[in-house]
């Protein structure tokens, strides 16, 4: 339904992510950023220690934790009544965070393609999953965009992904289609216009993470920093896809667009 469409607001504890505005340096920053989030709306906080941007190098774990550790203990803390979502392919990560914080959403960029050992952990432990699609790492991917018809095969691998959640004993699990991640721009864009071809193939909540990424700011020759009124645009057409999540770099501005999606279609959206 329109009112169950959650805001998910990034807060990213590196110094690489694509957006810089999205990077907190130490945990004054996080809680300053957070602080700001839950003014303006957000369902979520996603909460990132290690880049995946297009090239990026990857961070060894225990930086990843060096970085995690205060942030998500810190939010908690502060926020507890705002769910939190940690961004991480690592299931070394996830044990940690859940010792330290208890429970959260695990976001992971791999759908466990990265660590064997995570869909084990994640049901193990009970605790929600988003498993998103890609192909090769953040270094390799834009090396890997052949496809024949790429909303039928990424609808396909998410098939075979949500049985092998299954079968780990996760009983939450949302797909992440992956805009960016192994996709031309082109690709993308029909991607985002099929979306909710996928949705109906397989029942489960889409999370649609587009703000501010190259197939938007490439597209028109601009930089992140100028992409926020395109991104805006391809918010409302993910809405009217059937996306139940938008995983966003600005909070404000995706609420008044769920806002003005709900006065457009309220509870008729087929989706």
């Amino acid at each position: 339904m329109a009112g169950n469409i959650k805001v998910m607001g990034i807060i990213n504890v590196t110094d690489d992510s694509y957006f810089s505005e999205s990077r907190c340096n130490g945990t004054e920053a996080v809680l300053k950023r957070a602080e700001k989030m839950a003014a303006e709306g957000a369902d979520i906080f996603d909460i990132g220690g290690c880049s995946t941007r297009p090239g990026a190098k990857t961070a060894d774990e225990d930086t990843e934790w060096q970085r995690l550790a205060p942030a998500i203990t810190a939010v908690r803390k502060n926020f507890p009544e705002i769910p939190l979502s940690i961004d991480t392919f690592r299931s070394g990560i996830v044990a940690k965070a859940h010792d330290s914080i208890g429970e959260f959403t695990v976001n992971d960029i791999s759908a466990g393609e990265a660590d064997r050992d995570m869909l084990a952990t994640v049901g193990r432990l009970g605790l929600p999953y988003i498993a998103m699609h890609m192909r090769g790492t953040p270094e390799t991917m834009q090396g890997l965009c052949c496809y024949n018809d790429i909303t039928a095969e990424i609808t396909e691998y998410f098939r075979k992904k949500t049985e092998d959640t299954e079968c780990a004993g996760i009983t939450d699990c949302t797909l992440d289609p992956g805009f960016g991640f192994a996709k031309t721009i082109d690709q993308n864009y029909e991607l985002l216009h099929n979306i909710g071809k996928i949705k109906k193939a397989l029942g489960r909540k889409i999370l649609v993470g587009i703000s501010r990424k190259s197939m938007i700011y490439r597209l028109f020759n601009i930089t992140p920093e100028d992409a926020l009124p395109a991104t805006q645009a391809l918010h409302m057409e993910a809405m009217i896809q059937g996306a139940d999540i938008l995983r966003v770099h600005d909070v404000a501005e995706a609420v008044q667009c769920r806002t003005i999606y709900c006065k457009l279609y309220g509870e008729n959206n087929i989706f």
